[in-house]
């Protein structure tokens, strides 16, 4: 009879292993550590910045017939009077309880301006992306297989333009034409002057949101198809290379097939890695589209209140667009280990 050390197992079921369930929370709880290092270097980096900008932020509340008594008051309430580092740990302290102070100008907390214009900020950035990744991950498939004809030399080119081509430029170009020559867009805000909803979500699923919203969403969407585009096309044509696909060939399937089910699946990993990143870099660069379009979103904010020198404001909105980034870096680092195993595997090794 055959001995229990030579029969695998002896009829239990075999041990799962566990070898890599602590790497990935050793790999979670360091990007964790790196991500609030990387919080905590912005909040200081904004708190220092506004500080050592020329200006006074009391000039705004001033006028002739105010005494020096009147705004030494005014910097206690504003707690400016305090020595800079003793400011400072009052600063962190309310960062750490979710306090980001109170706007100079609005007299409102930082957090309630900076929530009601990041659903603004937010519809137009997932619009834009998910319009310029969709073009640019079909339009990248269909050039990769096309290369070397016409239609790639034409698209290359145009595709370069409008990535090289300043945000600035296209939404002032489109606005000309769209808005001031045609009248088909509306040329500034998201809502039509006094316009009522019952909730925000009624006011984002809106006719009037949404017709305000396209012609920002297109011109943020021609500035970043460019970048998936081509990405797409460089990655596709590598995989075109690989045996699966000569394979497919030898066996008569159709262009279309090797190229949407074979090829660009194979091809849309870091098309998607990219797609995070770009969600978080979008909710900080789109500063000079929402100037140009009038858009409230926490690029106008932020703008305005560099402006106005209304530093808690300011700083709130480098903190929450720095949290955002960080957010989908963390995303994308994580996805794309989940995408491609051989990363988690090569980082335990």
């Amino acid at each position: 009879m055959e001995s229990c050390t030579t029969r695998r197992g002896c009829g239990k079921p075999p041990r799962r292993s566990s070898e890599g369930r602590p790497h990935l929370v050793k790999r979670f709880a360091g990007r964790i550590a790196h991500a609030a290092f990387v919080l905590w270097a912005v909040a200081t980096l904004t708190f220092l910045l506004f500080r050592l900008m020329p200006g006074d932020p009391t000039l705004n509340f001033l006028s002739d017939s105010f005494s020096e008594e009147m705004r030494a008051d005014l910097l206690e309430s504003f707690g400016l009077d305090k020595p800079l580092p003793e400011q400072y740990l009052i600063y962190l302290g309310s960062l750490l309880q979710g306090d980001l102070g109170v706007s100079f100008l609005q007299k409102r907390p930082v957090l309630d301006i900076l929530l009601a214009a990041l659903p603004n900020t937010a519809a137009l950035t997932i619009t834009a992306l998910v319009i310029a990744y969709a073009f640019g991950i079909i339009a990248g498939a269909f050039l990769a297989f096309a290369r070397g004809t016409v239609t790639e030399g034409i698209a290359i080119p145009a595709a370069l333009i409008t990535r090289a081509a300043p945000e600035f430029w296209l939404g002032m170009l489109l606005l000309s034409w769209l808005s001031f020559a045609w009248g088909i867009f509306p040329s500034a805000g998201a809502n039509v002057a006094g316009s009522e909803f019952t909730s925000e979500w009624a006011r984002l699923t809106s006719a009037d949101f949404l017709w305000h919203l396209i012609l920002p969403a297109l011109t943020l969407a021609l500035y970043l198809q460019g970048l998936p585009l081509l990405l797409m096309r460089a990655t596709m044509l590598e995989v075109l290379n690989d045996e699966f696909i000569v394979m497919a060939r030898m066996k008569g399937l159709s262009r279309w097939a090797i190229v949407m089910r074979h090829a660009a699946r194979n091809a849309l990993l870091p098309v998607a890695t990219a797609f995070a990143l770009g969600l978080g870099s979008s909710f900080g660069g789109n500063v000079v589209i929402e100037t140009v379009f009038s858009w409230p979103g926490l690029g106008r904010v932020l703008v305005s209140a560099v402006q106005g020198a209304d530093y808690p404001l300011a700083q709130g909105a480098f903190i929450m667009i720095a949290a955002v980034l960080v957010l989908m870096n963390m995303v994308a680092d994580l996805l794309y280990a989940w995408l491609d195993p051989r990363v988690s595997v090569g980082a335990r090794r």
